[in-house]
């Protein structure tokens, strides 16, 4: 979760490009909700060239709306909680997978691919694994003879747990959260490691351990990933990398960093992402974005808006609009250094950052981090990350006609030549006869819809990107 000092810088964008005349920013808003993500292109429809679009999730949410949002925009799926240590072994030798298993399966149903969140962790880890025979803690012994001892028990321990759990899931799971948020820069040792039960017991060796096991017993082809937040920062930016340069040499097989990008509409910069990117591929290491959200605040999140009514009337959407913008152009230009972006949530009607606003707000708090909202419509942010130009629309009707969505070939053909026109026009900067061959477009759309010649779902998609590029010309 999110330990951060940072600051808001709110960008003042109005995004005035997707208003149309004289339409006030809480109508455009109430505008964009009124399409359910269920009715618009998925979200990894639009990423397909790039990576697979992910979600955190808990087992309840496999189902009814949840479940058809997830099958319908996201193609990788992470647990929220139920995979972390307490969840899976609460006491020694007794593992429960129940609740793992349904993601498991969901993901195997759905052709999904599955993160692990996560083996190694200092949080939510049942304390029995810091115990020693005698029921006492670990981290109080004095004699050098005892502690080695139970260095060598908490390492058996972390083996055993991670060979049972790694062997169970080997043939699902794509990429593995081997260790989860290993460094403190405000920690007293001059590495920036952080000083939990796992680092005062061993030292570094749980990395090590965590790493070597999980690569023995997991399929050849998974990834292994070291995770954390706030890696696109110094100085703990510079401290991971320190970290994961040290154990690369010394053979240990991390093959990418995780970064969860808990972050904000004004921070971290985007150029401090980039930096941290190509920091980690320099050292031949593959990156994830594996618990996006975008909170509608600073640190610490004070004041914040008692409910999603008030979110709407502030604008602060559109702010976040922009920042999604941002961000999905930086990964899409980095693609090739990225292999998956997962948000840590679905819509926002289920967020960790709710807990966070109303404990920093005397209990009353809500924040709105993703790109669906509580109602599973479409939110500013996502109209800004799907972004479609006019040649990856045309793209879209080749697809659509190879899904079998038009009643013929004829009618794709048609369609594209429609937007080949607009096409030249806007890359005369004709925008005006552009505009009115857009125009031209939707009403060939709304006729061959007639004719029942086009699917329900295609018509809506091609029709909502139309009139978004219109709204941007305007």
């Amino acid at each position: 979760m999110l330990k951060v000092l940072g600051v808001t810088v709110v960008t003042g964008l109005a995004l005035s490009l997707l208003l149309p005349a004289g339409t006030s920013v809480a109508d455009a808003e109430e505008g964009y909700e009124s399409k359910s993500a269920l009715e618009v292109t998925p979200l990894e429809k639009r990423y397909e060239d790039s990576f697979p679009i992910g979600a955190a999730v808990e087992p309840y949410q496999l189902e009814g709306i949840h479940g058809e949002v997830l099958k319908r925009h996201y193609n990788s799926i992470v647990a929220e909680n139920v995979m972390k240590p307490i969840n899976i072994q609460p006491q020694e030798g007794n593992f429960n997978f129940e609740e793992a298993d349904k993601i498991v399966q969901f993901a195997k149903e759905n052709d999904m691919d599955l993160r692990f969140h996560t083996l190694v962790w200092h949080s939510q880890v049942p304390e029995w694994f810091f115990l020693d025979g005698e029921g006492n803690p670990m981290v109080d012994e004095t004699d050098p003879e005892q502690r080695e001892r139970n260095k060598e028990i908490l390492l058996e321990r972390l083996e055993t747990h991670i060979k049972t759990i790694v062997t169970r899931y080997k043939d699902e799971v794509d990429a593995w959260d081997v260790v989860n948020e290993t460094i403190d820069p405000y920690a007293s040792n001059d590495r920036g490691l952080r000083e939990s039960k796992w680092y005062q017991i061993t030292g570094t060796d749980y990395i090590k351990k965590a790493f070597e096991t999980t690569r023995k017993y997991a399929a050849e082809d998974a990834k292994l990933f070291i995770n954390d937040y706030n890696t696109e920062v110094e100085p703990k930016r510079d401290y991971m990398y320190d970290l994961v340069k040290d154990l690369l040499d010394q053979g240990v097989p991390i093959d990418g960093v995780g970064h969860q990008a808990h972050i904000q509409i004004g921070w971290p910069s985007i150029e401090d992402t980039r930096e941290s990117i190509n920091m980690f591929a320099g050292l031949g290491l593959d990156n994830q974005i594996t618990e996006l959200d975008v909170s509608l605040y600073g640190w610490p999140p004070t004041p914040a808006f008692a409910n999603y009514d008030e979110i709407l009337a502030s604008g602060r959407l559109f702010d976040q609009a922009e920042r999604y913008n941002q961000l999905f152009e930086l990964y899409e230009e980095l693609d090739d250094k990225i292999s998956n972006v997962t948000f840590w949530g679905i819509a926002d009607d289920h967020t960790w950052l709710d807990d966070r606003a109303e404990d920093y707000n005397n209990g009353v708090g809500k924040d709105a981090p993703f790109v669906f909202d509580p109602n599973f419509n479409v939110k500013p942010s996502y109209w800004e990350m799907m972004d479609y130009d006019l040649n990856e629309m045309r793209i879209l009707i080749g697809d659509f006609e190879q899904d079998g969505e038009f009643e013929n070939y004829g009618t794709a053909r048609s369609l594209q030549a429609h937007l080949d026109s607009v096409i030249n026009f806007e890359d005369k900067g004709e925008t005006e006869k552009a505009i009115d061959h857009m125009d031209k477009f939707i009403k060939k759309l709304e006729n061959e819809k007639g004719k029942e010649m086009i699917s329900e779902n295609a018509y809506n998609i091609l029709k909502q990107n139309s009139e978004y590029l219109v709204r941007k010309w305007q």
